[in-house]
């Protein structure tokens, strides 16, 4: 879990979860160049006095941050305490997904969109639950390469799967109108049209396959969810 505190006085309070997408994974220094370090720079430049938590985890699904599974959702906990106060707006930033798409090897998968939308309403209700004045921002997962294959495996049949989960995002944000926000869901058509540019080329014995944004497909994904926030969030 990465965190900074500004120095300024502090009216929203991010805490992203999501997995190596999140974290930063491939990047040279994920803790300056992580797609939710790009978006609270941009963020901050446009005056939102903001500290958040980067609790994005390499390798986890829906199942990880589950409240029972005590792996992920302890550490989620801590980071939204530490930002949690009377005044300020708690916004948990969430995008999973990718490795609940898996055909095999991430914890749970593969997670059929129905478990999908059933563990991330178990992880929302559970934070509401403790932190009842936050809200929640859904981004869609973004696109990967249909020969995805590392330590788990993606492939065809799991990008099509990813695509089943949206759907799902958006009956949760029908379903809990008062606190659940619909975040982005224009990242993955602008990265399927753009891999060599904006992802990291990773090799398998298919050859290069594309799974996480480079340096400069993070601060694209950072600049797509500060549109998200700005929509509903002002200075």
């Amino acid at each position: 879990m990465q965190a900074w505190a500004q120095q300024s006085p502090t009216r929203y309070a991010l805490v992203f979860i999501g997995n190596s997408i999140t974290y930063g994974a491939t990047l040279r220094s994920p803790q300056k160049e992580a797609p939710p370090v790009q978006m609270v720079k941009i963020l901050e430049r446009k005056g939102y006095p903001i500290r958040y938590a980067n609790c994005g985890h390499s390798g986890s699904t829906t199942a990880d941050f589950l409240p029972a599974s005590n792996r992920l959702f302890p550490k989620v906990m801590q980071a939204a305490d530490s930002l949690y106060d009377a005044g300020v707006e708690l916004l948990f930033s969430i995008m999973l997904g990718t490795n609940d798409s898996a055909a095999e090897g991430p914890a749970g998968a593969p997670v059929a969109p129905e478990q999908y939308k059933r563990n991330l309403q178990l992880i929302i209700d559970s934070l509401h639950q403790r932190y009842p004045r936050s809200h929640f921002m859904l981004h869609q997962p973004i696109w990967y390469s249909p020969n995805t294959q590392n330590r788990s495996v993606y492939l065809e049949e799991g990008l099509k799967r990813l695509q089943t989960y949206t759907p799902q995002l958006e009956l949760l944000i029908k379903e809990n109108p008062e606190f659940v926000l619909k975040g982005d869901r224009k990242v993955f058509a602008f990265f399927k049209k753009n891999p060599e540019k904006y992802f990291t080329p990773e090799k398998n014995p298919s050859g290069i396959f594309y799974l996480h944004p480079n340096a400069l497909g993070a601060q694209k994904l950072g600049a797509f969810w500060a549109d998200c926030f700005e929509k509903y969030f002002h200075p």
